[in-house]
């Protein structure tokens, strides 16, 4: 892997070749891109007003995917947020949304297709969350190797947590969630506790680690992982923890605490957009690298998924930097909450 193995001055020339190459544009506020892993060429992009797009070799295709509107809330950090594929999709046609309905709390729901387009009658409702205030909704799912979909959820919202439901094991906010989807009537479980906001994670697709990025308070943006395997209840430390700094005087909740394997301050940025780990082809600078970013100065850093070197600025920015995400191909692109999906190139 060549990110890994090179140093010095070969790296940064390695990273300066780094370039965005515009996949489609004139988006209405996308926040998340996603693929199955059987579909070569195809992307699937969610705009936050209820519908998924579907961009088939470069080109948006006219008819949208799904729409919800009807169902959705939209504005401010409330919408429809993201979509998972299961394992499995080319045989069940199942995938997954997670959206804020009509009342303002988080619903997950499950949806078949016909291959082309998703069927709206069969929406089947797997969680909802009650939502206390209108931010920290949270947003993400994704697959782990255990074939299980995890679900990010934030505190609920306001500012510091003025409920304490990140640490308190009663409340499904700033939680990790975790659905066997495949098993009926199965509960969501909790499964890491702590979070302020993980409005992006992933799972390594090489290695199965969990990369998370939780966005802070007033002071300090974290990337945190877990690694494959692992064991026991992680407890990310909000609202105890800010980054790797106290927050507020009071003991923690359960669990082991995990610090963030970086941190950045608000003098860099205010809200970070977790991604993904380049397990692509086009750009093997990136490779074994994990690239997230900032939404608010649009940078874009990477770090060596394994080890402790340091993070490493990349060469290019993205204006309201939203979200990353993977093709079928493990190709990385990044989304611009402005209405633009990039490809990272060389």
């Amino acid at each position: 892997m060549l990110a890994l193995a090179a140093s010095g001055a070969s790296a940064r020339q390695e990273s300066a070749a780094l370039r965005l190459v515009p996949v489609v544009s004139g988006l209405a506020a996308p926040v998340h891109v996603a693929a199955p892993a059987g579909e070569p060429g195809r992307l699937y992009v969610v705009e936050q007003a209820g519908v998924i797009r579907v961009v088939v070799n470069g080109r948006l295709r006219a008819t949208p995917f799904l729409d919800l509107r009807s169902l959705v809330r939209s504005g401010g950090e409330q919408g429809l947020l993201s979509v998972a594929f299961h394992p499995d999709y080319a045989r069940t046609r199942l995938f997954y949304v997670n959206y804020t309905d009509l009342q303002g709390d988080t619903r997950v729901a499950e949806y078949r297709s016909d291959g082309v387009r998703g069927l709206p009658a069969t929406g089947r409702e797997l969680l909802r969350v009650a939502q206390p205030y209108a931010n920290h909704n949270g947003g993400q799912l994704a697959f782990g190797p255990d074939r299980r979909l995890y679900v990010g959820m934030g505190d609920g919202g306001s500012g510091g947590d003025p409920e304490g439901r990140a640490q308190n094991m009663g409340s499904r906010l700033g939680k990790l969630l975790r659905l066997d989807v495949d098993r009926a009537g199965a509960k969501p479980q909790i499964v890491a506790l702590g979070l302020r906001n993980p409005w992006r994670f992933s799972f390594d697709r090489l290695t199965g680690d969990l990369w998370i990025g939780d966005v802070g308070q007033g002071d300090w943006e974290e990337i945190d992982v877990l690694r494959a395997g692992w064991s026991g209840l992680p407890n990310f430390g909000w609202d105890v923890w800010e980054g790797r700094a106290r927050f507020e005087d009071k003991p923690l909740g359960p669990g082991r605490l995990v610090q963030p394997v970086a941190v950045y301050s608000h003098a860099l940025g205010c809200s970070v957009t977790g991604g993904l780990v380049y397990r692509g082809k086009a750009v093997p600078a990136l490779a074994g690298r994990y690239l997230y970013g900032d939404y608010c100065s649009g940078t874009i850093w990477s770090l060596a998924a394994e080890g402790r070197a340091a993070p490493r600025r990349e060469p290019v920015s993205v204006a309201n930097l939203v979200s990353f995400g993977e093709d079928a191909a493990g190709e990385l692109y990044a989304v611009s909450h402005g209405g633009t999906v990039y490809r990272l190139a060389r």
